[in-house]
């Protein structure tokens, strides 16, 4: 029988994997909460009218790459692909709007696309979202975007480079997009079908085009810079001068958009030189009316992603990952011992203390080199003749010092020098 394998585009995070995962997310935790955001968990399946409306229906998400599908009632229900909507969908669903005036929220899990599989990107993978609701000043700003380079920095990335720009507002950016199609009128020829029919629909995603000749027109095409109005180039210019405030380096890359509809005004990604051309690891921006067009108040707000295994792919080979680790390993030699040290292992668990014993009749030999591979912290040797002499032979499996224990506290003994060892 042929065997079933993971879909393409999915992968399974093994055991020896999970600790570096841990440790991101601690990190996440650890820094988002300094800053006052708390964690959100929202389901990874919505309707599907929340994603059309709030990333738009001309983007290639919606259009491509969303895993949508009926449900038994008919219903059109869609597997995440982004978080900012969901999170936006439960902040007015919960009335969070009513009882605090600013509310910072994170979630971290999975979202999918059905987009080409590469270097850290796949169908199913995972973000690190962070949302600020009611803030329009250029602090708040600044603020979202030093917690995001915070994190990158906390988690030992070698090198990353921050790219801002301003995307104007609904009353100048359309002025820019009408002088976008002005400028590719005549060069249709030679532009790729997406961006041919993106001037007609989302004339500013033809930035967002991979493919080289499109590249070669749009490179002078106007900018947006030229066209903002003067109340949104005042609110870019402050956010610059925070951030020179904060000596956050940056780089305002004046053809950078966003790969959604709803963004306005400052926008960000932040490249790594080890992802190849596909470089952007972590990205976001302002949406001062999305939270008004999904059914809330007139609420502004800004946000980030940070693609979690693009984040990994980056981080170096000997980052010092914290592993899970045994404290005690239980070798049991004889059935004697083996109901004595399964009990033992029981009551030591339950008392919080990691340990493991290996339940067949195998040699002392066999039995140790299982505990070094559980990077166990200490063996407890127990055979026939050790209870008999009520005498158990603790190793310390770092420095091959062994003690021996009183047969009789055992338990204690054994939770006193565990606990001890982690002061």
């Amino acid at each position: 029988m042929e065997k079933i394998t993971v879909i393409k585009g999915f992968k399974d995070i093994l055991p020896e994997d999970t600790p570096i995962w841990w440790q991101v997310e601690s990190i996440a935790r650890k820094v988002f909460s300094s800053y006052g955001f708390r964690e959100i968990r929202i389901p990874i399946m919505e309707k599907t009218e929340l994603f059309k409306r709030s990333i738009g229906e001309t983007t290639d998400i919606v259009e491509k790459e969303m895993y949508t599908f009926r449900d038994r009632d008919e219903e059109l229900l869609t597997l995440r692909p982004e978080a900012t909507a969901s999170v936006i969908r439960a902040y007015i669903e919960h009335n969070m709007p009513s009882s605090e005036q600013i509310t910072r929220l994170f979630t971290i899990g999975p979202m999918f696309r059905r987009e080409r599989p590469q270097k850290g990107r796949f169908r199913q993978f995972h973000q690190i979202d962070a949302e600020l609701f009611g803030a329009d000043e250029p602090q708040s700003d600044a603020e979202v975007i030093l917690m995001l380079v915070h994190f990158l920095e906390s988690t030992g990335l070698p090198e990353m480079s921050l790219e801002i720009n301003s995307l104007g507002c609904k009353s100048c950016r359309p002025v820019f997009s009408g002088a976008v199609v002005d400028y590719l009128r005549g060069s249709e020829e030679y532009l790729c079908a997406d961006c041919r029919r993106r001037m007609h629909t989302n004339p500013l995603r033809v930035f967002d085009c991979k493919v080289e000749s499109c590249i070669t027109i749009i490179e002078k095409a106007p900018q947006i810079l030229d066209y903002i109005c003067l109340e949104c180039k005042n609110h870019f210019a402050q956010v610059k001068a925070y951030l020179n405030a904060l000596n956050i380096k940056y780089v305002v890359n004046p053809t950078m958009v966003r790969g959604l509809d709803y963004y306005t005004r400052t926008a960000f990604e932040v490249k790594s030189g080890s992802l190849g051309a596909q470089n952007s690891l972590a990205g976001g921006g302002r949406y001062d009316g999305l939270v008004s067009f999904l059914g809330g108040p007139e609420v502004s707000g800004i946000g980030f992603a940070v693609g979690f295994e693009r984040l990994l792919a980056c981080l170096p080979a000997d980052t010092e990952i914290s592993r899970y680790k045994t404290e005690l390993f239980i070798a049991a030699l004889g059935s004697r011992a083996q109901k004595i040290g399964f009990k033992l292992a029981c009551e030591l668990r339950r008392a919080g203390i990691s340990a493991a014993m290996d339940y067949s009749d195998k040699s002392l030999k066999s039995q140790m080199k299982r505990a070094d591979k559980l990077n166990s912290a200490y063996t407890l040797i127990m055979g026939d003749k050790e209870i008999e002499n009520r005498q158990i032979e603790l190793r310390n499996m770092s420095t091959k010092n062994q003690q021996v224990l009183p047969f009789g506290n055992l338990h204690e003994s054994i939770i006193d020098i565990i606990k001890e060892r982690g002061k």
